[in-house]
Order: C-alpha cells, then sequence, then structure tokens
C-alpha cells in the first residue's frame, strides 16, 4: 500500500465513504455485495466512484464473483500504514 496520508484522509473525508467503510467492517471479508449498498442516499455511479476512491487508497479491495463484486475491507493492511485511523472512523457514531 503506497497511498500517503494525504489520500487516505481525502478518502475518509466523505462521509458517504465513511459509512462505507463502517457497514464493511461489520461484515466477514467477501460477504458484501456493492449491490447490498442501496440504502445511500447517492447514485449508483456516484457509489461506484466511492468505492473506486476507496480501493484506490487502499481500504477496500474487490473480487467479482459471477455477477456479484465482492467486497474486503483491507483493515490490516491499512492499520499497518497508518496506525489508529481507520480505528478512529470506526468508532465514528
Amino acid at each position: 500500500m503506497e497511498a500517503s496520508l494525504q489520500a487516505a484522509l481525502e478518502a475518509l473525508s466523505d462521509p458517504i465513504r465513511r459509512r462505507i467503510v463502517r457497514e464493511l467492517a461489520q461484515v466477514p471479508d467477501w460477504s458484501r455485495p456493492c449491490g447490498t449498498f442501496n440504502d445511500l442516499p447517492v447514485a449508483k455511479s456516484t457509489l461506484s466512484h466511492h468505492f473506486s476512491v476507496l480501493r484506490n487508497v487502499g481500504l477496500l479491495e474487490q473480487r467479482d464473483e459471477g455477477a456479484r463484486r465482492l467486497n474486503r475491507l483491507r483493515k490490516p493492511e491499512f492499520d499497518e500504514r497508518f496506525p489508529g485511523l481507520l480505528d478512529l472512523v470506526l468508532s465514528e457514531p
């Protein structure tokens, strides 16, 4: 993971992206498809952009399984690079 602190902070500055991260932290790896984030108040194209930002900063890994795109929060890797930062996001109410 080569993301800068600035890029990580910018990725986590958006409330929709923080919500995606918090929701992924509550489920096992690879168990939450992108299509199940229907309750977020954004268009599908905007949601795709948010997933892309999270992927690019190294917070999210995705893999295709049939017609579904599954997600994994890369918490261990992100914690190694930015200790404590993700814990602050996850503790946000």
